[in-house]
């Protein structure tokens, strides 16, 4: 008779051994183990995504310049004063004044649906993507599952790549959907999350669904229609929901409040 000690050693290593079996598809740190982390993870996959969605998955590619850009982000280290003539602040300042006036009846609309007046998101907009000009050329789906496949935000976006698959479903993503290097998409480069949680119907290269969906996703996030939202205030949380760099918040908050205020 094997004796208890014994016994449950040998409970353990089998389960080890079963539980090794379905683990889940294994990160890497560079483009060798892409290919085979894919397969792990549309075998993974089956039964929470379509073939179709499968088959966008097993077209991608490992991005390496999405990597770079993951590894480079060195303008959030720089002061509010830097990263504001880095980003062209006064140039954003400047359109986004010159926009309020010319779209009024945009902006007043989705004033009065979600509260955020058109300040904030003209600084998102000009902030993200020069208001239109620079959304970015690199593969999205390629971008999302590179960065589930990176060990270093690894489940982050793993929900992102779910979120992705589900938008090859409804027709938002494609094989071909080119975006920045994180896998953003339209106007104000909404991860594939957000696109599922905020967006508000249509296509987000539309600057009107854009900025509906970022209104929306302010609300979600707090947004007090008539509260002031710079640091201390009441929607500077909401802000702060948008972007995790210290020096993006504060940057917004202020381009925001002198387009409003002009």
């Amino acid at each position: 008779m094997i004796g208890s000690g014994y016994g449950r050693a040998l409970i353990a290593a089998g389960l080890a051994v079963l539980a090794g079996g379905a683990q889940a598809a294994q990160c890497g740190n560079s483009a060798a183990g892409f290919e085979t982390w894919k397969r792990e993870f549309a075998d993974e996959a089956r039964g929470r995504a379509s073939p179709a969605a499968i088959s966008a998955l097993m077209g991608t590619s490992y991005s390496s310049a999405t990597i770079a850009a993951d590894r480079g982000q060195k303008s959030f280290k720089l002061s509010l004063e830097q990263f504001m003539a880095k980003r062209g602040g006064p140039a954003i300042i400047a359109r986004g004044r010159a926009m309020k006036r010319s779209q009024a009846a945009m902006f007043d609309s989705i004033e009065q649906r979600y509260g955020v007046p058109a300040g904030p998101l003209l600084a998102i907009w000009g902030m993200e993507t020069a208001f239109g000009a620079v959304k970015g050329n690199v593969n999205t789906l390629s971008a999302v599952a590179t960065l589930a496949y990176d060990c270093r935000r690894s489940a982050y976006f793993t929900d992102q790549l779910y979120a992705a698959l589900a938008l090859v479903d409804r027709g938002v993503l494609t094989a071909n959907t080119r975006g920045a290097a994180h896998g953003e998409i339209g106007h104000t480069q909404f991860l594939p999350k957000n696109v599922l949680n905020y967006g508000t119907g249509g296509s987000l290269d539309n600057a009107s669904v854009a900025l509906n969906s970022t209104a929306n996703f302010l609300k979600a996030h707090g947004w007090r229609a008539g509260a002031g939202y710079q640091p201390g205030e009441p929607n500077f949380a909401a802000i702060q929901g948008w972007n995790a760099a210290s020096v993006y918040q504060r940057a917004i908050a202020i381009i925001g409040a002198k387009i409003d205020g002009e």
